[in-house]
């Protein structure tokens, strides 16, 4: 799949507090390695001892199906993850802390 080179990045700093990363923008919802690759981003970009909540988009389905295996995979131990709840739009919630 081809990515679109105008749309707005999730993020383009480091935050240094809890913060949530909305994936459920309409880029989202057919473009599965797109909403990956801006979680990782959004993981990179929280600094150590915060968390940011990954809001994924209702169409990809719940995140145990996909995004934990790509957290493990690009981080390793170095951060924990959880699931928080399911959005009334359909979107999911995942917290992720980084360490």
């Amino acid at each position: 799949m081809s990515h679109s080179h105008d749309a707005e990045a999730v993020t383009d700093e480091t935050h240094r507090n809890s913060w949530s990363a909305n994936l459920e923008h309409p880029e989202y919802e057919s473009d599965r390695e797109r909403l990956l690759a801006d979680a990782r981003d959004a993981v990179r970009q929280t600094a150590s001892g915060y968390h940011v909540n990954l809001v994924t988009h209702a169409a990809q389905g719940h995140p145990e199906t996909y995004l934990y295996d790509a957290l493990d995979e690009a981080f390793g131990d170095a951060v924990d993850y959880e699931y928080v709840e399911q959005c009334g739009c359909g979107g999911h919630v995942v917290r992720v802390r980084v360490e």
